[in-house]
Formats: structure tokens, sequence, C-alpha cells
């Protein structure tokens, strides 16, 4: 099992959001961080006739992890091996998505109250593969959000062999919060993860909840695994412009400016567009690369107006970049 690759700064699986296309335009920006698919549950993945649905990506997306749902330790084991045989470099075990959605499969954040059952579904699935298999959880769940819970929750999953967690510093409410809420509402408290790096330091722990500059990264880094970054990710990918060499210490900057960025984008665009992949697909994860801009909202404007008619994507996408005046 490999668990060399640098888990220093990662992007958060996002519903609708981290799908191939945008995991490829993130890694034209970094080289380095480690991306993330949207949630794949199991269930379905293994059902479907066309598995290239959820586990098509490209090499240059690498390293990657995709995250699976589900609470049945035969279907995720099942769902593993085909994720390894797709070429991911790890799968994730989702226990902290309070959506009404997940609830009703009986997974995502509800898992927590049941330590065992989760302790078996990694099992489960670590013994299929030989990639790594890692968690990503809350600090606690709805009444349970002691740090002994916690605490007791991790252990758990260390006596079983886990190593690798990433947590979201906020715990989840169940009921009475959507999930927009859920990542808000809830108080952080990093405190907790620092506290369980402390106390367990051979486990592999990486922060999510809040983080939006390279400079909360670095900061969260001194003590330690690694940091995951969201919603700030997908709204503002600019911000991860100087990950590489801030983070990873590299020197090999990839791309000079935005427009070097969508430029850098546009063959893939292309490609896609001529396969089939609707303009929309291939646009909407780059609302936010311009913002503060002078032209960002005459940018926006034409991509979502001119994308679910556009007879030419990589047309449409240079002409909403000649609105944008980039410093």
């Amino acid at each position: 099992m490999n668990l060399d690759f640098n888990r220093r700064l990662s992007i958060a699986p996002m519903l609708d959001c981290t799908d191939r296309h945008e995991r490829y335009f993130l890694r034209l920006i970094s080289k380095n961080i480690l991306l993330y698919s949207e949630m794949v549950v199991s269930t379905g993945l293994i059902h479907c006739k066309d598995t290239g649905i959820f586990l098509e990506h490209e090499d240059c997306e690498l390293p990657a992890v995709l995250q699976l749902g589900g609470s049945y330790p035969n279907e995720l084991a099942e769902a593993s091996k085909l994720v390894e045989r797709a070429g991911f470099n790890e799968v994730n075990l989702n226990c902290g998505c309070p959506s009404d959605r997940v609830q009703n499969g009986n997974f995502g954040a509800c898992l927590m109250k049941d330590k065992n059952l989760v302790a078996d579904c990694f099992k489960a699935m670590q013994d299929a593969v030989s990639i790594p298999v890692s968690i990503k959880c809350r600090i606690g769940v709805d009444e349970f959000d002691s740090w002994e819970f916690f605490r007791d929750f991790v252990g758990t999953l260390a006596d079983a062999g886990c190593r690798i967690f990433i947590i979201h510093a906020r715990k989840a409410w169940l009921k009475g919060l959507s999930p927009k809420e859920n990542r808000e509402v809830p108080p952080l408290k990093y405190e907790f993860v620092h506290k369980l790096k402390a106390e367990m330091p051979h486990l592999n722990i990486s922060l999510n909840g809040g983080i939006k500059t390279l400079d909360q990264v670095e900061e969260q880094l001194k003590d330690l695994d690694g940091v995951m970054v969201g919603r700030e990710a997908y709204e503002n990918p600019w911000f991860l412009r100087d990950a590489d060499e801030r983070i990873f210490g590299s020197t090999d900057t990839p791309v000079s400016s935005r427009k070097a960025l969508l430029e850098a984008y546009l063959p893939y665009v292309e490609k896609e567009f001529a396969k089939g992949t609707p303009a929309t697909i291939l646009t909407r994860h780059l609302y936010g690369l311009f913002t503060g801009l002078p032209g960002a909202r005459k940018f926006r404007q034409v991509l979502s107006q001119g994308a679910p008619k556009t007879k030419d994507a990589a047309e449409m996408l240079r002409r909403a970049m000649d609105f944008v005046v980039e410093e």
C-alpha cells in the first residue's frame, strides 16, 4: 500500500463540482494538489453498465482519489476494486456528508454513529485493494459532539488499520440544517483535529473546513499532514496559482496568467465538445476564475447565455475571454 504521494494540499469532493472536467482544469493550475472526485455511491457503481460514467479520467489528473458512499462492506469492497482498476491512487469512504439523500441511504455523516460498521466497511475495502483507503469524517454528529466521541470514532478505525483521515472540523446536524448550512453554521473546532494529531502522531491527518488562503494552509501545515480546501477552490480557483511553489516547494509554475490557463484548457474543450460533452458542462467550472477583474461579469454572462446553444464551445470561450482585462 503506497502512502507516499503528497497530501499537503487537496481539493474536497464536491457534488456537481469536482467532476473529471473540473479536475482536469485544476490540474492545469497545480501539478501537485491531490484531487478528489465527486462522491460515487457504491451500489450505483457496481450495478452500472457503463462504469466509465463514474470512473473516466485523464492520466494527468493523477494523483487523484475517488470517494465512495455506502454502508455495505461487500458492496464497498467490490466498488473499491473497480476504483483501483480504473487507476485512481486512493479510495475514500464518505462519513461526513449530511444530505437527506445520503442519510436515506444510511451512509455519509450518519455512519459516525456506528463506528463498528465503519470499521467493517474500511477493512472490507482495504482487504480488497492494494491502494490506500482513507476516511473523510466530521468531528461529531448531532448531540454526539464531545472530544471523547470523536477520539473513540477515529481510534476504532485506527485499530482497524486506517491511517489516513480527512476531517471536516465541524460537527454535522442531520436534521434542521441544509448541506450548505452544515458547511457554515456548526462552529469550526480546529483544536479537535490538532489534538488528535498530537495524540496519534502515527496517523496522517488532514484538516478541512473554512480554509480560504494559502497563508491559512501554511499555518495548519505546521502541525498537520495536510489541508483540504473546498468551496474556495471552486469559486475562486486562481488562489491556488502559487500552491505548487508555496506548499510543495516546486519552482515549475504551470501557468503564468488566468488567460494562459484558459488557453491551456481550450484543446481539452475542443476534444470533449467534439465527443458530445455539452458546453455547459465544460464551462460551468470557470465562472469564478476572473472574480474581481474588469469584465468578469461579462465573461460569466457570455458563458451562461452562450453555452446552452453554442456550436463551438472553444470559440465561445475565446470570445468570453476577450471581455476580461487581466492585470
